[in-house]
């Protein structure tokens, strides 16, 4: 691997995985993707991304692929970008694409989705990656990128390397910041204050968008008690969290314009949610330490019963 130029194959190339991959293209990096539903379009016409960072633009990957055993050479690195869902065995997705040397990175949503990576390929690099972004694909290969892109890159359980460095260097070169980090565990559990409470809620109100689920004081009372809830959680696994994390991100989230999670959009779209991930090994974890949920495991209920709702043959 050359410091400069290493090879990337990003597996599940949707919103975030054209979007990022786009940036990495941009730094001189062989960027490949698979993808399946949008592969005639990719592969004739390439990404029609818009972007308020990287400008209207169109990604063409150095090579589309349907299937990851396409790949004739392993990549530097692996980025996984599908959603993290129980019928998808991400491990045997990847699996023959993952060379010796192959670094896997996860940039992906939810908890606790790391050990089963680890556990499938024990001797590769592991590298788990939070994106802080608002993007969205609109139709075959057409993505829209709405606000922010930052990251927080770290190797997974701990610790920081230095092919998670080379990483966030081209990240941080692409105009998207990428902050290392030695805690990962701890940062997703940050980053799940937010997507556990404001995913399901945004479900359950039938679409609702971030304005909209903190327009009175009511609302937002069922949002700080869910907040609080998942770092209750994430104490009791060992993360504390700062103690005004909950005002901050309540503060931040009303200071942009309202916008829809990305289970919202799965919802109105009759796509699979990635409530297991987000909102299930939340719950989970709290029961396992002990933690009262009383709001969390309500709103997983709820969350369950929508879900068999939407899979019921019609």
């Amino acid at each position: 691997m050359t410091a400069a130029s290493p090879s990337i194959l990003i597996v599940g190339a949707g919103a975030i995985g054209a979007l990022y991959g786009s940036a990495l293209s941009r730094q001189g990096t062989q960027v490949s993707v698979v993808c399946r539903s949008d592969y005639d379009h990719v592969q004739q016409h390439g990404y029609a991304i818009r972007s308020v960072v990287l400008g209207d633009h169109v990604f063409r990957p150095h090579a589309v692929l349907r299937d990851v055993s396409q790949r004739a050479s392993p990549p530097d690195y692996l980025l996984l970008t599908v959603k993290v869902l129980p019928q998808v065995d991400r491990a045997a997705l990847i699996k023959p694409a993952v060379g010796p040397d192959t670094v896997i990175v996860l940039i992906e949503n939810g908890m606790d989705i790391e050990a089963e990576i680890a556990a499938a390929f024990p001797n590769n690099e592991l590298l788990s990656a939070l994106a802080f972004v608002q993007v969205s694909r609109t139709g075959q290969g057409d993505i829209v990128h709405q606000a922010l892109g930052s990251l927080s890159l770290g190797r997974y359980p701990s610790g920081t390397t230095p092919a998670a460095q080379r990483l966030a260097a081209l990240f941080d070169a692409s105009q998207f910041n990428c902050a290392l980090t030695d805690a990962v565990v701890t940062a997703r559990w940050q980053k799940a204050v937010w997507n556990t409470a404001f995913n399901p809620i945004s479900v359950l109100g039938g679409g609702l968008d971030t304005e909209m689920m903190l327009r009175t004081s009511d609302n937002q009372a069922l949002i700080r008690r869910a907040m609080e809830e998942v770092c209750a959680a994430a104490a009791a696994a060992g993360h504390a969290l700062h103690p005004k994390l909950v005002d901050r991100m309540i503060a931040d989230t009303r200071a942009l314009p309202g916008y829809k999670t990305s289970m919202a959009v799965d919802y109105e779209n009759g796509r699979p949610m990635e409530i297991e991930a987000i909102l299930g090994n939340v719950v989970r974890s709290g029961r396992k330490n002990g933690v009262a949920m009383p709001t969390l495991e309500t709103l997983y209920a709820l969350a369950q019963m929508v879900e068999n709702r939407l899979n019921v043959p019609r």
